[in-house]
């Protein structure tokens, strides 16, 4: 069935957007890519393939306008961190690229610590790590 999964997103400039991804350490994907017009990029151990589109592209693509970032959010995608230390990391590293930390890095119901970010194009992100040895119900 399902061999993999593509994150399509709307960004002002690819190049910025590029540069963010890139800075985040997400794999960059040069085949897939066309400078100035789309960048790809892997997310993780299990390949999640981003792909990045000029605003207009995007829209075509979708038939049509894509959504305003700065007024909602139309998902929140999450990343799966290996330590907390990865978690404190990615949000130092999307906040020196150019992102901003909404939510900063803490601890959540005593068995997950995260954070949010929002990328250069105001989509946001979180990053996650559950310790599922303190897992209520384990």
């Amino acid at each position: 069935m399902t061999k993999s999964i593509w994150i399509n997103l709307p960004v002002k400039d690819v190049q910025k957007a590029k540069a963010f991804f890139a800075a985040l350490g997400f794999t960059y994907h040069a085949q897939q890519s066309q400078e100035g017009e789309r960048a790809c990029f892997f997310i993780g151990t299990q390949k999640v393939v981003l792909m990045l589109f000029k605003t207009k592209q995007f829209e075509q693509f979708v038939g049509q306008a894509a959504a305003d970032t700065s007024k909602g959010s139309e998902v929140l995608f999450s990343i799966d961190a290996e330590s907390r230390a990865e978690v404190d990391e990615l949000a130092r590293k999307a906040a020196e690229a150019g992102g901003t930390v909404f939510a900063k890095p803490g601890d959540n119901q005593g068995w997950m610590y995260g954070c949010g970010f929002a990328d250069v194009d105001g989509h946001r992100w979180n990053v996650l790590y559950m310790d599922m040895s303190k897992m209520p119900g384990k």
